[in-house]
């Protein structure tokens, strides 16, 4: 059997700004040369080439995990979003702070940059108060990610399981996000169900990265629901609404409230019936000049743990040591791919730990958690 042996020896664990409001980030990783990619790509590249296994040099990378871009969607914020859905006296009150969360987790992109492809088993613990998370890659090929967290003090617990396929479409790359985000509101026995909008990246005429396509919010237990559109600049990258978003609450195909506005800016939401209007959500006090997270307990931290895993790779992508960056991210690769063929040798088929994985032609892939809660992180995002 195929044992990932324990490091006894310190780990480094490189933490690096969370994606924040545009010019906001503390950290500068656009590459010198973003023109060199796109024509690399194209030229290299066939329209409607699936883009899961493309690897891109440490150049083009974020120093960081897709696991914890993921992660810190979550637990990177400025203001406690998820207790006030919680905490909402009305029904109405509770679906409207879901809508405002679940645009807090949309964050705007770097062109050019990426994060790492996350390894097979590879993990990401981190706390921000008494919100707990924890997310596990618990596929490769494909690339599935699971998130978990639990907050106790608030009853909440976020399900996450995607999946994201990449697709190069000549002048563009889309990725559709597939899988659900479950938000459940325990103790008001209330679950609400959605999914992601898509990731399109402009490689001509101008070049861009933006979130486009249209998210649904349910909760069965109410019979509200949410629909939120995404749009960027006009199909040829220029023209106006970049960055907007429009929507609408409803209950039994009624509609209740109305939802518009920039999710980078402000976005406003509409009472129907009284016609009063209020800011729903301001991306400005939510995700703007984000700190980074600090390590509470190195001692806590595991040997899959993504900030870990990579260090290697991002202190040379920090200090733009590029051969170094290099070669540390072929040493990950090429562990991982020797565990694989180890695994493969003697038949030995890898399970998650943390999360039960399972996949049906009509709903994907999902995730069910292992565990009920989740323990408080070695990595905590300030508050």
């Amino acid at each position: 059997m195929v044992q990932e042996l324990k490091n006894e020896k310190k780990r480094d664990v490189i933490l690096t700004n969370p994606v924040s409001l545009d010019g906001d980030s503390n950290n500068d990783y656009k590459p010198p040369n973003v023109l060199q990619m796109v024509f690399s790509l194209l030229n290299n590249v066939r329209p409607g080439a699936d883009l899961t296994r493309f690897q891109l040099p440490p150049l083009f990378n974020l120093p960081k995990s897709h696991l914890q871009c993921y992660g810190e969607s979550v637990y990177c914020v400025n203001k406690d979003m998820l207790s006030k859905c919680a905490n909402g006296e009305t029904a109405d009150d509770r679906m409207i702070a879901v809508v405002a969360w679940s645009i807090s987790t949309v964050r705007p992109l770097m062109f050019g940059v990426a994060p790492y492809n996350p390894i097979l088993g590879e993990t990401h613990h981190a706390s921000r108060g008494t919100l707990n998370v924890l997310l596990e890659q618990v596929s490769h090929h494909p690339p599935v990610s699971a998130l978990h967290a639990t907050d106790e003090t608030n009853g909440i617990e976020l399900i996450w399981c995607q999946h994201a396929v990449p697709k190069f479409q000549g002048t563009t790359v889309e990725t559709v996000v597939h899988g659900k985000r479950k938000l459940n509101l325990v103790q008001k026995g209330e679950s609400y169900v959605m999914n992601s909008p898509k990731l399109l990246i402009r490689l001509l005429p101008k070049l861009g990265v933006d979130w486009v396509g249209n998210v649904r919010i349910k909760c069965q237990e109410t019979g509200l629901e949410a629909e939120l559109s995404f749009k960027t600049a006009s199909f040829m990258g220029f023209g106006g609404g970049n960055r907007s978003i429009k929507g609408k609450i409803m209950h039994s195909s009624k509609t209740l409230y109305e939802i518009h506005g920039q999710w980078d800016r402000i976005v406003k939401i509409k009472d129907v019936i009284d016609g009063k209007t209020k800011v729903l959500y301001n991306a400005k006090d939510v995700i703007s000049k984000l700190p980074s997270s600090t390590l509470r307990d190195p001692k806590g931290v595991w040997q899959s743990e993504s900030a870990a895993v990579w260090a290697e790779v991002s202190k040379g992508i920090i200090s733009k040591e590029w051969d170094k960056a290099r070669e540390a991210k072929r040493a990950v690769e090429e562990k991982e791919r020797e565990l694989h063929k180890q695994r493969k040798s003697i038949g030995e088929i890898w399970v998650p730990k943390h999360f039960d994985l399972c996949y049906t032609l009509e709903d994907g892939w999902d995730c069910i958690p292992k565990q009920n809660t989740i323990p408080p992180a070695p990595i905590s995002f300030p508050i």
